[in-house]
């Protein structure tokens, strides 16, 4: 079952890049390991494969023998999911995405950096398979969160994802609450 995090990046694939088909936590067949978020845009072929992080007080931060392994491990994700991508989905468009809504650059040693982390992740991708990852961090992914937020408060149905159904209570509730203060000073 998908976690807050992924509805998340699933409801932004269906609504914001149009696609028709969303699928959470693929393991994939020729290697171990899963793949968090897989939207497919059958009318233009184009793929979005994500790996989401959602860490929230230590930001993006892994570790192996109490070391940071963050590069590391993310190089190692995204290798499985190039291959996954080039050979089930052969033809597409493939756009590869990071999703961490908290991502920490810190002014101390270089090996607890994380934004230092995702940017040698990145190269180390361009350099083994020529792709680019893209990064949905910190304000990119509060500006996916914002554009969700807009779209549940302009609808009135009853919203069939729970983020979305939350975003759109939210909304909802704070437009009541502004106008039963408004009536009340009146």
């Amino acid at each position: 079952m998908e976690n807050v995090g992924e509805r998340i990046v699933g409801d932004y694939l269906r609504i914001k890049e149009n696609c028709d088909f969303i699928d959470f936590n693929i393991y994939t067949r020729d290697s171990q390991g899963e793949i968090d978020v897989v939207g497919v845009n059958n009318k233009i072929k184009k793929v979005f494969i994500c790996e989401v992080a959602i860490h929230l007080k230590t930001g993006l931060q892994y570790t192996k023998n109490k070391r940071p392994d963050t590069c590391e491990r993310l190089t190692g994700k995204f290798i499985k999911d190039i291959e996954y991508g080039n050979k089930y989905f052969r033809g597409y468009k493939k756009v590869f995405m990071l999703w961490s809504p908290i991502v920490k650059e810190s002014k101390g040693k270089m090996e607890y950096n994380q934004m230092n982390h995702l940017m040698t992740m990145q190269k180390n991708i361009r350099k083994i398979k020529n792709v680019k990852i893209e990064l949905m961090i910190n304000q990119k992914f509060a500006n996916a969160l914002e554009e969700l937020r807009k779209y549940a408060s302009a609808k009135t149905e009853e919203l069939k994802s729970p983020v979305l159904r939350v975003l759109q209570i939210q909304e909802y509730l704070e437009r009541h609450i502004k106008n039963t203060n408004k009536k009340k000073a009146v």
